[in-house]
């Protein structure tokens, strides 16, 4: 039995944690196996701990989607909220899981940094952090996502679960 690789993208601050958490657990209420690698969790969970040059970028997400496939492989559904900024993080996930579905959140720049409690965007805009996404690093929006949704309501988390259970139904044994 294997699972699939649930993966969330958008720019910082799109909401893609919020919106895994509920799909988690809107699948999780239907009986389904599912888990959350958050990016950000993962990240600060890993040692060494990864930067956030170019190479360690492409080595943590290598990380994460390993980590991630590994899960699926034991026949979880692994919801991964991570920006994955780069189309070819996405591709190589995409590659090492049984099963991969790629859901773009939508999220105007505007409203990343209206939301930022990290203050990321306001420390990218003064120069004293680099290479934040949708600022000074080129966010790659997915050419063919599975599914694109705007924000993190009802509606997207029901769209989302209905997606996956109908491609990998609880009873595939």
């Amino acid at each position: 039995m294997s699972g699939v690789v649930v993966w969330i993208t958008g720019l910082p601050s799109s909401g893609k944690s919020t919106l895994a958490r509920r799909c988690n657990d809107a699948l999780r209420a239907r009986g389904a196996l599912a888990c959350v690698l958050d990016g950000d969790e993962v990240r600060a969970s890993l040692v060494p701990p990864h930067g956030y040059s170019e190479l360690e970028r492409a080595q943590f997400y290598e990380s994460l989607a390993n980590l991630a496939a590994l899960l699926a492989r034991q026949g979880l559904i692994v919801v991964v909220p991570a920006t994955a900024h780069r189309r070819a993080f996405r591709e190589r996930a995409r590659v090492l899981t049984p099963a991969f579905l790629e859901v773009w959140l939508a999220t105007p720049l505007h409203e990343c940094e209206r939301r930022d409690a990290k203050g990321l965007y306001a420390k990218a805009r003064s120069g004293a952090l680099p290479g934040v996404p949708g600022i000074d690093e080129a966010f790659e929006e997915p050419l063919a996502p599975a599914l694109v949704v705007s924000n993190c309501d009802e509606l997207a988390v029901e769209t989302i679960c209905q997606n996956v259970l109908q491609a990998y139904p609880l009873d595939r044994g």
